[in-house]
């Protein structure tokens, strides 16, 4: 069902509306509800979205940012892709110093913030329990990424893929929207880590923008930085 829905979307508002709809992983539905209901105390007298959360940014994009899933009280909460969590605090305030946002922060749906030549969306579209979807949940969404990517393919000059997670769903997502291959073996995941595929979008690695990473230090501002640079040069935005 999730293949024919995603084939069918002529356009990425239809992407969009289709992703935001979508109830094909029983445990994904389970979890996004639940969250919904209960909520975290802090947040308790707002309105959870629960639900699949769509991409965000233009459909010219020349910049992709493929990430995980959204955060159980970030984007399952604000409706918006790395909206309301330390997270994004971290990944749209380097977008803005790159000049590839509006503004600094993400704190909702109606924030007024706008991508510039940048189009954000995850692997998996609903909030996985302990931040973990399964590879079958990864299988059953990936038909939207591939529908986005065609969508935005001819624009779109660079992708970066935030952590591991992203970087595997990456391969079998190019095949599709571009009909070419990954190199074998495929390369492995890294930080600063560049590729390039005749035919397809130059691949970027970054590790992923979680408290994880960001609060020890193993991802810094200057590390985020220095790959948006680098993808606003090989986009030819620079």
């Amino acid at each position: 069902m999730v293949v024919a829905q995603a084939a069918g979307a002529a356009s990425l508002a239809e992407v969009d509306a289709g992703v935001a709809d979508c109830f094909a992983c029983p445990r994904l539905v389970a979890w996004r509800t639940d969250v919904a209901v209960t909520k975290r105390a802090s947040f308790r007298d707002q309105e959870y979205w629960g639900r699949p959360v769509p991409g965000m940014g233009p459909a010219d994009a020349e910049i992709a940012i493929l990430g995980l899933a959204p955060a159980a009280h970030g984007g399952n909460r604000t409706g918006r892709i790395f909206t309301g969590d330390r997270s994004g605090d971290v990944l749209f305030a380097a977008l803005h110093r790159a000049g590839l946002a509006s503004q600094p922060t993400s704190v909702a749906a109606d924030d007024g913030l706008e991508l510039r030549h940048t189009r954000i969306f995850a692997a998996v579209r609903c909030a996985p329990p302990d931040n973990k979807p399964t590879p079958e949940e990864r299988d059953t969404c990936a038909p939207w990424s591939r529908r986005e990517l065609e969508l935005i393919r001819p624009t779109l000059r660079v992708v970066v893929a935030l952590g591991a997670f992203a970087w595997a769903a990456w391969w079998p997502a190019m095949t599709a929207a571009y009909g070419v291959r990954p190199p074998v073996p495929r390369p492995k995941f890294g930080h600063g880590a560049q590729v390039s595929v005749p035919g397809a979008p130059v691949l970027l690695g970054c590790f992923h923008v979680s408290q994880q990473n960001t609060f020890t230090g193993r991802l810094t501002p200057g590390m985020l930085d220095d790959v948006f640079g680098r993808a606003k040069g090989l986009a030819g935005l620079a």
